[in-house]
């Protein structure tokens, strides 16, 4: 008897915890914008915000900083938040709470970022559309979908279009995983930033200034990037003139670019469709910027590109000097373009640091850049591979169980 009584309480306590949960629906039609913020204002942990299928033109951003919400909408193509009378210049939808989820919805036309998290923990992103319906512009916002300063990110079957900096971004974060999505007519299509411990598989990367981004840059909070796996992605006909708005690092990836590795650690990419991008299918460079942050390190460490599907790439690269060097090389650059820059000592360091290097792909262009500077060589080297040996891979990331069943 007292196991029932004690079975009965807990199952009392489940249907409360339940009961207290709630769905919050918001139709189209009449004052949206202050329908859905307070819909947002008003949620408690555990509840949805239900999104009915429809158009909802606003004027201003919305918010959430309420934990263990979902925001969800009919799908992608049904419910959407159009942002083309937005009068900020913010994000259309910022997040700053834990355990969150938005889904099932298109965001259209935002003055800055699309969908916007900072510093939170377990934050979802599922089945969207974030797009510039104007095509690609300098004035589009910077980022579709951009967790910053974030845990256990989860951004799966995300469709963006026409942010002038990246469309899928993960910045300064940590255990990523990005997957099933697509990312075209952006300037980069999917770039991880200065974060840690990211897998990035099974996702389209085409008709961008570059496919997909490993960067690790200087003077920001979270610096010293690593272990991320590239995987399983189709990488392809990147091909659009960079639209970056000036002074944008981005700004300076040269279109044709399949996936760029700068000034990163631990970086595997291997596996993935990499075809048709005119500048080349991977490149690995150092930051060769000028920086005064002695913490820093400029260069690409301990990476491995293998066991890809290489098509035809470089054969009309678009940085400075590109063309002299794919003539030195016989009318294209090879399969992966190393720029070479390992002959100088970190800001900081008392002695030049080891670059480990595991290429097995096919040729290997070593531009032999001086640092700081692009200054190449009138006769790159190229070898047929440029391997260091095996590099231990990563571990498989593992998000929060929370995430993975929805």
């Amino acid at each position: 008897m007292k196991m029932l009584l004690i079975a009965a309480s807990a199952a009392s306590a489940l249907l409360a915890g339940q009961a207290q949960s709630k769905v919050l629906t918001v139709m189209p039609g009449g004052d949206v914008q202050e329908k859905l913020q307070s819909a947002l204002l008003d949620a408690k942990p555990g509840d949805t915000v239900s999104i009915a299928a429809g158009r909802y033109e606003l004027t201003d951003g919305l918010s959430l900083d309420v934990a263990g919400v979902t925001v969800k909408g009919a799908g992608p193509a049904a419910t959407i938040l159009s942002f083309k009378g937005q009068k900020s210049s913010g994000e259309g939808v910022l997040i700053t709470s834990n355990k969150v989820t938005v889904r099932d919805l298109g965001v259209e036309d935002t003055k800055g970022d699309g969908i916007k998290s900072k510093g939170v923990d377990q934050i979802t992103f599922k089945n969207l559309r974030i797009e510039w319906t104007g095509g690609p512009k300098q004035t589009n916002g910077a980022y579709g979908v951009y967790p910053v300063s974030s845990t256990n990110v989860l951004i799966d079957h995300v469709t963006v279009n026409g942010a002038s900096d990246a469309g899928i971004y993960v910045g300064q974060s940590k255990n990523i995983v990005v997957q099933n999505s697509t990312a075209e007519f952006n300037v980069a299509g999917i770039e991880i930033e200065n974060s840690m411990n990211a897998d990035v598989h099974d996702n389209l990367a085409t008709h961008n200034a570059g496919g997909i981004l490993i960067f690790d840059l200087p003077n920001l909070p979270q610096m010293g990037g690593h272990s991320t796996r590239v995987f399983h992605n189709k990488v392809v006909q990147n091909d659009t003139k960079n639209f970056a708005k000036k002074g944008a690092i981005v700004g300076d990836v040269p279109t044709g670019t399949g996936i760029m590795v700068m000034a990163n650690r631990d970086i595997h990419v291997f596996e993935n469709e990499i075809d048709q991008n005119q500048t080349a299918a991977v490149m690995v460079v150092a930051y060769t910027q000028k920086y005064d942050d002695l913490t820093y390190n400029p260069l690409p460490r301990d990476i491995a590109v293998h066991d890809n599907k290489i098509g035809r790439n470089g054969w009309a690269p678009q940085f400075p000097g590109g063309d002299v060097i794919a003539q030195a090389m016989g009318g294209s650059l090879p399969s992966i373009v190393w720029d070479g820059v390992t002959n100088f000592t970190p800001k900081g360091m008392t002695a030049p640091v080891a670059v480990h290097l595991h290429f097995t792909d096919g040729p290997v262009a070593n531009l032999h850049f001086a640092a700081p500077g692009n200054i190449f060589s009138a006769k790159p080297e190229v070898k047929p591979t440029l391997d260091d040996g095996p590099i231990p891979e990563p571990k498989p990331i593992v998000l929060p169980k929370l995430q993975t069943r929805q």
